[in-house]
C-alpha cells in the first residue's frame, strides 16, 4: 500500500528516493534524430496527464465526410495511446531498472515497460486471456480514477480503436520475456475501410473487434481458412467459423469451397466500397466467357497457348487450364499441336 501511495501521490524527491526504478521517457525520434527526450519521475496521474498533452500537440486529424457526418481521424486514436501507456504503467515490474518508453517514430508509436507479460499471457492469447495485471491495486485505482477501462479489457481498445481508424493492428511480435514492447503503426489511414466501418455502425450494423480483425486481414490478404481465422481471433475454428458466417451473412464476405477446404474472400460489394473494384475479379477468378476471351486474345497476340501459360493467364490449376483449353479446341477455336506433355500447344484454327 505504501508503493501505491507512492506512486499514485507522492512527491518527486520521495519517488527518487524510496522508488528509484520508476520513471517515463517521452521521446520524439524523426528522420534519425532525438527531436524530444523527457524524463519523468512524476506520480503516476500527472505522468499520465502530461504523457497525453505530449500526445495531443503532436496527433493531426484529418477530417473525412461520410454521408452527413463529419468523422475525424486521427494519426493515432487517443483512446487506444491511452490504454496503450496505461498497461504499460500498470503492468509494469517495479522491482526492476529501467523506464517506460513512449517513443514517437515517423512510422509508429512504440510503448515499452519492463517485465515480460503476466503469468499465462502470451503473445497469441492476449486479446482472449482473462486480464492478470501484475499491480492488481495500481489498476483498481486507474479504473476508479476513469483512466483506463473498467471492464480490464484494455487490450480489446487498443486493436478496436486502431483497426476501426483505417490502421494496421497493433503488434507485439517485439516483446521478450524481460520487456512487452506495443507498436501501434502509423502512416496513411485507410479512409475506404474507415468509411466501410461507420457506414455499418449508421445502419445499425456495428462492427465488432472479431469483424475488423478479419476484414483487415480479408483485404491485406485476400483469402482465409478457417484455421487462419482462428489463430488470428485466437479463438477455436467453431467460434471463427462463426464470425466468418456473420460477415458472410451481412454480404460483406463470401465463402467458396466446402468443409475443410473452404476459404473466404471479401465480397463484390466490399471490395467496391473499399474502392478495389478489380480486387473482386482477382480473387475469385474470371468467368468462364472472360477466360475464353483472355485465351483467344493471347493467342491472337502470341500465335499460340500452352496449358502452363493458359493456367497462369487465366489464375486456374493445371488440370483446369487443360479442360479449358480442350473445350476451345472442341468448339472449333484451336488447333492441338503436339501429342503429350509440356510440348502440346494450342493455336487459331486456319479460316
Amino acid at each position: 500500500m505504501r508503493v501505491l501511495g507512492l506512486l499514485l501521490f507522492g512527491k518527486e524527491d520521495s519517488i527518487r528516493r524510496f522508488l528509484p526504478t520508476h520513471e517515463v521517457a517521452f521521446q520524439v525520434l524523426l528522420r534519425g534524430k532525438v527531436e524530444v527526450n523527457q524524463f519523468y519521475r512524476w506520480p503516476l496521474v500527472r505522468t499520465m496527464e502530461e504523457l497525453l498533452t505530449q500526445f495531443r500537440a503532436r496527433n493531426r486529424e484529418k477530417e473525412q465526410l461520410i454521408g452527413m457526418v463529419r468523422v475525424g481521424i486521427p494519426d493515432y486514436p487517443e483512446p487506444a495511446f491511452r490504454e496503450a501507456v496505461a498497461n504499460a504503467l500498470i503492468h509494469r515490474d517495479y522491482t526492476r531498472l529501467g523506464a517506460v518508453h513512449v517513443q514517437w517514430h515517423e512510422d509508429r508509436l512504440d510503448i515499452s515497460n519492463p517485465g515480460g507479460f503476466p503469468e499465462g499471457v502470451r503473445v497469441d492469447n492476449i486479446l482472449v486471456t482473462a486480464p492478470r495485471p501484475r499491480n492488481p491495486l495500481l489498476a483498481d485505482a486507474f479504473k476508479r480514477a476513469g483512466i483506463v477501462e473498467r471492464t480490464g479489457r484494455g487490450v480489446d481498445t487498443i486493436f478496436f480503436e486502431q483497426l476501426r481508424s483505417g490502421r494496421p493492428a497493433p503488434s507485439y511480435e517485439r516483446s521478450s520475456p524481460t520487456d512487452v514492447v506495443l507498436a501501434l503503426p502509423g502512416g496513411e489511414a485507410n479512409l475506404e475501410f474507415v468509411r466501410l466501418a461507420v457506414e455499418e455502425a449508421q445502419a445499425g450494423r456495428d462492427l465488432t473487434l472479431n469483424d475488423l480483425l478479419l476484414l483487415n486481414a480479408l483485404q491485406r490478404e485476400r483469402s482465409l481458412d478457417t484455421p487462419h481465422a482462428a489463430a488470428l481471433l485466437q479463438r477455436p475454428e467453431a467460434e471463427a467459423r462463426a464470425s466468418l458466417q456473420r460477415l458472410v451473412e451481412a454480404g460483406l464476405v463470401e465463402g467458396r469451397g466446402e468443409r475443410k477446404g473452404r476459404a473466404y474472400h471479401l465480397s463484390a460489394a466490399t471490395y467496391r466500397r473499399l474502392g478495389d473494384k478489380a480486387g473482386y475479379v482477382h480473387q475469385r477468378g474470371f468467368e468462364p466467357f472472360q477466360r475464353e476471351q483472355m485465351v483467344q486474345q493471347y493467342v491472337e497476340k502470341h500465335g499460340s497457348i500452352s496449358r502452363a501459360e493458359a493456367a497462369e493467364l487465366c489464375r486456374l490449376s493445371g488440370p483446369q487450364a487443360y479442360r479449358l483449353l480442350q473445350g476451345l479446341a472442341k468448339k472449333g477455336f484451336f488447333l492441338r499441336l503436339g501429342s503429350r506433355g509440356r510440348g502440346v500447344r494450342y493455336e487459331r484454327k486456319a479460316e
